[in-house]
């Protein structure tokens, strides 16, 4: 190489070096064209190794979700992300959901693929809809039917729906009312709805376990914390999009992958997402002893703080904002199910010391003391019995009312 060739190859890197730096001071990141305004987590299935069953068959399906976010336009988001093999969808519609297995007439709408109404979606992979055109309102529920024209085994689905789902024979994808010969509370290869947003719209993601799934929360009524703060924040155009697990953990897999490695996902590839927030490491320091996970050790305080660090710097890598949310109370969890001695004090020790890292070191952008709304002041270790589903572990509909109301909008949103 020439003496210039060489100057020249040291001018581009150079080059390339400060137009890498610049953007980060002299643009801002562009207005999505399409935000999440419902999601569930993927998760992959599991079989006869673990204590829980699936709730799974082999056909399928029809199934709602409610968006927080309205729009004229919307898009449909199917997974095959667990898959091994190609998933089919023969068929694929949207429509404005009706009472039980029924839509709103008039409602129906075709969805398409590259502009094909069935496709082949790769072993691993999402398939993101053609956008068509359905004016829904914020807080409308929208049904989703799909039609698999080949035996399909359900390799990844949501486990706690906390809806209900009707399964049925034949291409039904049209049907006003949907014949159904079952119905389930789990969701299969829908991952999310999205719309056209408003200018300024976004987005706030709530990433946990079980409490942010909602679980114990009524079926079919929309009544977990996620629903209430969606309906808190749907004037201020701001969608909630759900990355609740139930089981999920911060640091261990099982029913669905560690936050650590879904909080890319989950989270930070969310369209739109300015904010998130965290409610997660009950489970990691509960399932010890129990036949979720007999032989585990209890996650250490430092463990999770070590973890929750990852995520506020993986957030703030991506210029999001990161609530800390404080672990709930627990004493008596599940006591009397096959998964008794949930609860120990060496357990609740770790939580207390959790709880007050969270509050007390600053490092979340804010927090929200979960644990303080819905202890029993008798007894903290305890729920509040008006907020206590009655398993001593997850919140009933009014316990998650309370949390989503104990959420501070300005903290929750401020630039």
């Amino acid at each position: 190489m020439s003496k210039r060739s060489a100057r020249l190859a040291f001018m581009a890197a150079s080059l390339l070096t400060f137009a890498a730096l610049a953007p980060l001071h002299a643009t801002q990141a562009p207005q999505p064209t399409w935000i999440p305004t419902w999601t569930t987590s993927p998760q992959p299935r599991w079989d006869g190794d673990f204590a829980l069953p699936t709730n799974l068959p082999f056909q399928f399906w029809n199934q709602t979700a409610r968006v927080s976010l309205g729009g004229k336009r919307v898009r449909v988001l199917l997974s095959n992300e667990y898959g091994t093999a190609p998933l089919v969808i023969g068929a694929a519609h949207v429509a404005k959901a009706g009472k039980d297995a029924t839509i709103v007439a008039g409602s129906d709408r075709a969805l398409t693929f590259g502009g094909k109404s069935s496709v082949t979606i790769p072993a691993g992979a999402p398939m993101l809809s053609d956008p068509v055109e359905l004016d829904v309102a914020p807080l409308t529920e929208v049904s989703i039917s799909l039609h698999l024209p080949e035996p399909t085994a359900p390799a990844t689905f949501h486990w706690d729906a906390r809806q209900t789902a009707y399964v049925g024979a034949g291409d039904q994808t049209a049907a006003v009312k949907f014949k159904h010969d079952t119905t389930l509370t789990t969701r299969v290869f829908v991952s999310a709805v999205l719309t056209e947003p408003t200018p300024g719209a976004r987005t706030v993601v709530a990433i946990g376990d079980s409490i942010t799934d909602g679980n114990m929360a009524t079926m079919d009524a929309n009544t977990r914390w996620p629903d209430a703060l969606a309906q808190r924040l749907a004037p201020r155009n701001v969608a909630v999009a759900n990355a609740g697990i139930s089981g999920a953990r911060l640091l261990r897999d099982r029913m669905g992958l560690n936050a650590l490695a879904r909080f890319d996902r989950d989270v930070l590839a969310q369209p739109g997402v300015s904010s998130v927030i965290v409610l997660l490491g009950i489970n990691d320091i509960g399932w010890h002893g129990t036949p979720l996970g007999p032989d585990e050790p209890i996650a250490s305080a430092d463990e999770l703080i070590a973890g929750y660090r990852q995520l506020i710097a993986r957030a703030h890598a991506h210029g999001v904002r990161i609530v800390g949310g404080t672990l709930t109370p627990f004493e008596g969890a599940l006591q009397d199910t096959p998964m008794r001695g949930y609860f120990s004090l060496d357990k609740e020790r770790v939580r207390q010391a959790v709880n007050a890292w969270i509050r007390d070191s600053g490092e979340f952008d804010a927090v929200v003391d979960f644990d303080a709304i819905t202890r029993d002041p008798a007894n903290p270790r305890r729920f509040l019995p008006a907020y206590d589903s009655g398993d001593h572990l997850h919140p009933g509909d009014a316990g998650y009312r309370a949390m989503a109301q104990a959420i501070d909008l300005d903290a929750l949103l401020r630039d």
